[in-house]
């Protein structure tokens, strides 16, 4: 008897269901109706499995022991589409834009390398820089390149080393020398190599933080404004 078998769509419908949590959201996220999207969730869960792939309550729906199997399986699926897609989007046609994910450093000097005449891209390309401090996916297309300040620890990445940041710390001519209060990043970046550096010489050599912010802006005026010793990346100007 034939049987017919899952396809690529119904594979979608299903993940965005699960990063959603509810048939009206992934609607919403695919741009397809939600009675569209109920069909083809019902049609993948009675072709893949023979148990419920979801628990569906009032607020949504949530994966059950059977989703949270098929999850893995998808997501692997998803990004062979994805490549494939990404390798078929290359050989046919040339890219206008370049979307490169910066940290806040090197979003500021590549920012300043583009403007000038022999660090501009070709004619007809352009460079979008987005400043982001969170692990963005390479696969899932959110960007062309990603630069960080440090090696990505998970993800099946092409990584290269392209340069070294210089960092120094300065204080306001207001403060005496030597002063111990320091300026640093929020809790949450507290596992950036700069807020862990602060930390250490901390520990060592006593002092303690007064200010935190999540910005270099922020620290550099709190810095110039007196407010203690904080730490700016050597760029050229």
């Amino acid at each position: 008897m034939y049987r017919r078998t899952f396809d690529w769509d119904d594979v979608r419908v299903f993940l965005t269901v699960a990063r959603e949590g509810s048939l009206r959201g992934a609607a919403r996220a695919l741009g397809i109706s939600q009675p569209t999207v109920g069909r083809r969730l019902s049609r993948f869960e009675a072709n893949g499995s023979a148990v419920p792939l979801f628990d569906r309550f009032p607020e949504g729906l949530r994966l059950t022991a059977a989703g949270r199997a098929a999850l893995p399986a998808a997501e692997q699926l998803e990004e062979a589409a994805l490549a494939l897609q990404g390798r078929r989007a290359v050989i046919g046609a040339k890219p206008s834009c370049v979307r490169i994910s910066v940290g806040e450093w090197a979003g500021d000097f590549l920012a300043q390398c583009l403007s000038k005449t022999d660090g501009r891209p070709p004619h007809g390309i352009a460079v979008e820089l987005v400043a982001s401090d969170q692990t963005i996916s390479l696969t899932h297309r959110e960007a062309d390149l990603a630069v960080r300040h440090g090696r990505p620890e998970t993800g099946n990445l092409y990584v290269s080393r392209v340069g070294t940041i210089e960092c120094a710390a300065y204080q306001s001519l207001k403060l005496p020398a030597g002063a111990t209060d320091w300026i640093t990043y929020a809790e949450e970046q507290s596992h950036y190599a700069l807020a862990r550096w602060i930390m250490a010489t901390i520990q060592t050599t006593g002092g303690s933080v007064t200010i935190r912010a999540s910005s270099m802006s922020m620290q550099a005026a709190a810095a110039r404004a007196g407010g203690g010793c904080g730490c700016s990346s050597l760029l050229p100007r």
